[in-house]
């Protein structure tokens, strides 16, 4: 399966709501002075780097090098691994593991790998917070994009994985972690970029979906991918698209 491919520089410039939003998990997360916390896919480092602002220490692991490498450069004081979560062996307790917009990239099926090591990383009664794409998480732009591709002859694997609080609970609590709080919500996204946020979010999120399309007919793709969605996400007035995003965000406790 390719891997998408992340521009740490377009990321934030362009994506910064990803930050934004997360600023609510980061309070969901509580963190005290002097405790241990993990960052599960820090990205470049923002809400790692407001996670230790509140006396905390923190290290953030992401499997992208080029985001790590950004993290790295912004906040030098930190600590940052290229790491994936599926094969990251801790280096002692932590409290607390947290995790923003990163679980929904890993596979179903190496979930529980990745839940196994948040059980091994979390000291007994440590937290596990963290929010990801719920089920039906933008739907609607992912089947335009999905119509024009099999228009054209072109079929596509999700890159992601958006499970249901039914679905997902008792994975976490077959790995020791109790789920104390649950919730899927919409949660409509207005994307940066103007007129052109539609298509600049597909080619930094989706780009998996694109991924042996040729550059004329991905213009063409995306171009049919406003047209379909335009009626619906697009706002002329303040010349801004809103993404379907729909979120999944719990709180869990190592028995």
């Amino acid at each position: 399966m390719p891997e998408n491919e992340w521009d740490p520089d377009d990321y934030d410039e362009g994506h910064g709501f990803v930050a934004e939003y997360g600023a609510d998990v980061v309070g969901l997360l509580a963190p005290q002075p002097g405790e241990r916390v993990l960052d599960l896919g820090c990205g470049t480092g923002t809400l790692t780097a407001a996670i230790a602002d509140s006396g905390v220490d923190v290290v953030g692991i992401d499997a992208a090098e080029s985001m790590v490498e950004q993290a790295r450069e912004s906040y030098p004081d930190l600590t940052f691994e290229v790491a994936d979560a599926r094969e990251y062996e801790p280096n002692g307790a932590f409290d607390a593991v947290f995790s923003n917009a990163a679980l929904h990239w890993v596979p179903d099926e190496d979930h529980d790998a990745v839940l196994a090591m948040v059980d091994e990383a979390l000291a007994d009664g440590g937290r596990f917070v963290a929010e990801l794409g719920g089920r039906g998480n933008v739907s609607r732009v992912e089947n335009a994009v999905r119509a024009e591709l099999a228009d054209r002859g072109y079929d596509a694997d999700s890159p992601w994985y958006f499970p249901s609080v039914g679905e997902y609970a008792p994975r976490l609590e077959r790995h020791g972690l109790e789920v104390t709080e649950a919730v899927l919500f919409d949660r409509p996204t207005e994307l940066e970029g103007g007129e052109s946020g539609l298509r600049e979010w597909v080619e930094m999120f989706g780009d998996e979906l694109l991924d042996g399309v040729s550059e004329a007919e991905r213009t063409a793709i995306l171009d049919g991918v406003e047209g379909r969605l335009r009626p619906d996400l697009y706002d002329p007035e303040t010349g801004r698209w809103t993404a379907d995003y729909r979120r999944l965000r719990f709180v869990a406790r190592k028995a």
